[in-house]
């Protein structure tokens, strides 16, 4: 028998951290007369964002378990012409799952933010924009229909540039948060579009009742041309989740948010805004299955980010840009995961990517509050015997990034790799190489940060700009390093323990078992690569022992031997190396061009292109022509007629015998 869930309970999910966020932000602050202090405000932010947690786990757990499943409305808001605008929960294995991973990294924020933000003037305002994004994200993971699931994805959008521009008085944030606003609406007009045309063939907003519509949808050409109408419909809406989900070329918003404070970063970076992406492709499966071409643009774009952004992570030197870089390549990894339909391997890297992301970002902003507020790797070293803690779980998250086996990062890593090479697509040549050279790569840059940070000679009284790092940073140049507070160090440990072993016992029911069933479509008899997997599964110890032997593994470590060689045995050489490949270097440090691209390029074309619709289009054609214009011929024909209007009675008399010979004329003359 089917378990139900309950409306009630799965409505509070939501609900609880939309109420935390709105009694912190309206009484906790200056706008609601600053009613409550912190301590409150903090309180109540946790305390919704904890209930969530707790119900969405119980929601897991009735579904992986009992079978529940939950797919309602909650609240119809309009119906037009016979399409249902509405407000409902679709609660399957793939919504739950996310509701767990969201609101437990969240929960962990929360916690987090009370130690770090403890001196900031915004720190209500903080935890009320915190709460709204948790809210925000859970409504777009819950949804039933494309009018929710759009409503949630610009909402995260719209909280994601609140928090990356939260010290407004700062420029770097202030335009980092108009970047990533600006390059997300690009993302979005390809999604509404993708939307838009869905709705338009299926007469649905419903996911469902849209999915029951694709062997209509299959057949169908996109008016006008010989394009498949399900193609156009799914490279629409992969643009969108290239914009939210940083994707090349819509990727440059996402190293510039580093500007917002460092628990958004692991917010918006690990579990939530940039994995609402690839939720939704996943979600849209029984679309993406009808177009190969779709599949193909998907697994290029995938392969070109996880690849050459991780080169890019390379050369950074901001402790938070490296951990973005990261974040960038390993988004590349899903994507390229779902391009060979292994949506499920996508969803379980996301899932492991979460814990291990949000760890790493954490950590970072433990070591910059250890450091007084020092971002530059440069100037540390040495911080391992100064903060054994932040150190520990440091090493515990790098280890799950490069996928070492037995680590969780390790089963969804080499999972995507095998499913890839399994992929029979045009496209999964090139996937394959990347993701295998991406391993080499990510240990290198991983480990190169670890070492400098943690191991080496003590720099960090040699920073010649320390008085000028960070945003409120009171402290001297000279203090000691000292390990964070415990309300940071217990979430780095909390979230240390599912990035070692949540992949270990997940990955048996995730890829292999029943919880994704009937929340991800796979034509099996076109794309094999979930079978192939299903075939070499054999348990995830022998998986890990496997491992041992596979390429991954070893280029794996060979990156930490690199790292460990160039930055702790000969530190010389780097140099070196930079020196003799300074075109390289310099190509790598301008971020390939692309943002000089896009403003000197794209925006100065688009000035451009503004310029010339203002002067003409506006002054010259609807100013001058049509308004000004207007007016003048008005004018100019009213002088000539009241020139007419002698007053003379023998004038009107001339003008009539006038038009009377002229009539007679024209009647004799058609005879």
């Amino acid at each position: 028998m089917v378990q139900t869930l309950s409306t009630a309970s799965l409505i509070a999910i939501p609900l609880a951290p939309l109420v935390g966020a709105v009694l912190a932000g309206f009484f906790g602050t200056k706008f609601g007369g600053n009613l409550i202090g912190r301590r409150v405000s903090h309180t109540l932010a946790i305390s919704g964002v904890f209930v969530s947690f707790l119900l969405s786990a119980l929601t897991l757990k009735a579904v992986a378990l009992d079978g529940a499943r939950f797919n309602e409305t909650i609240y119809t808001w309009m119906v037009v012409g016979g399409l249902k605008m509405e407000v409902g929960f679709l609660i399957d294995g793939l919504s739950a799952m996310m509701m767990c991973v969201v609101s437990f990294v969240s929960l962990m924020v929360h916690i987090y933010t009370v130690g770090y933000m403890e001196e900031d003037e915004g720190y209500n305002r903080f935890f009320a924009y915190i709460s709204l994004f948790t809210f925000s994200m859970l409504m777009l993971v819950m949804s039933n229909n494309m009018l929710q699931l759009f409503f949630g994805w610009e909402a995260v959008g719209l909280v994601s540039y609140l928090l990356i521009g939260f010290w407004f008085n700062k420029p770097t944030a202030i335009f980092a948060n108009m970047k990533a606003f600006l390059v997300n609406r690009v993302g979005d007009f390809g999604f509404i579009l993708g939307i838009g045309l869905l709705v338009a063939y299926a007469g649905t907003l419903n996911y469902t009742e849209a999915f029951s519509k694709t062997d209509e949808l299959s057949k169908l050409m996109l008016p006008g041309t010989d394009w498949m109408l399900v193609t156009v419909i799914c490279i629409c809406l992969f643009i969108g989740a290239m914009g939210k989900s940083a994707q090349f070329p819509l990727h440059v918003w996402l190293p510039d948010s580093m500007e917002g404070p460092t628990p958004i970063s692991a917010l918006i970076h690990a579990a939530t805004m940039v994995t609402a992406g690839i939720f939704m492709v996943a979600r849209m499966s029984p679309l993406f299955e009808l177009s190969e071409t779709a599949l193909n643009v998907i697994l290029a774009i995938g392969g070109i980010t996880a690849l050459f952004m991780g080169f890019l992570g390379i050369i950074q030197n901001d402790i938070k840009r490296v951990v973005a870089y990261s974040t960038l390549s390993q988004l590349g990894y899903m994507t390229v995961a779902l391009g060979a339909s292994a949506y499920s391997v996508a969803v379980f890297h996301l899932m492991t990517h979460a814990f291990f992301k949000a760890l790493l970002f954490l950590a970072a902003g433990s070591v910059i509050m250890g450091v007084h507020h020092n971002q530059d790797i440069r100037w540390m070293g040495g911080l391992r015997k100064y903060m054994p803690i932040t150190w520990i779980t440091s090493l515990l998250g790098s280890l799950a990034l490069i996928g070492t086996p037995l680590f969780s990062g390790f089963y969804s890593k080499d999972e995507i790799i095998m499913a890839v090479h399994a992929s029979s697509l045009p496209a999964a040549g090139f996937a394959y190489f990347a993701v295998l050279a991406g391993v080499f790569v990510t240990a290198f840059y991983s480990f190169r940060m670890y070492f400098l940070v943690f191991h080496g000679a003590e720099r960090f009284e040699q920073n010649p700009d320390s008085h000028h790092h960070g945003h409120h940073d009171q402290h001297g140049a000279h203090h000691k390093p000292h390990e964070s507070p415990w309300v940071v160090t217990l979430p780095l440990v909390l979230l240390a323990i599912p990035s070692v072993f949540i992949g270990f016992f997940t990955i048996g029911p995730m890829l292999f078992g029943d919880l994704f069933k009937d929340a991800i479509l796979v034509n099996s008899e076109i794309h094999k690569a979930m079978d192939v997997l299903r075939e070499e599964f054999h348990g995830p110890w022998q998986l890990a022992t496997h491992g041992l032997m596979a390429a991954p593994f070893w280029l794996a470590l060979s990156g930490v031997v690199s790292a460990y060689y160039l930055y702790m045995v000969n530190p010389s050489l780097p140099e070196a190396i930079k020196q003799r490949v300074s075109a390289v270097y310099k190509l790598l440090d301008n971020k390939y061009y692309m943002d000089w691209f896009n403003e000197n390029v794209l925006a100065a074309g688009a000035r451009g292109l503004g310029v010339v619709l203002w002067k003409v289009g506006d002054q010259a054609i609807i100013d001058g022509a049509c308004v000004n214009g207007s007016w003048r011929a008005v004018g100019w024909f009213s002088g000539v007629v009241r020139k007419v209007q002698t007053g003379y009675l023998y004038d009107y008399a001339l003008t009539m015998v006038l038009g009377v010979f002229v009539l007679m004329t024209y009647f004799v003359w058609l005879k």
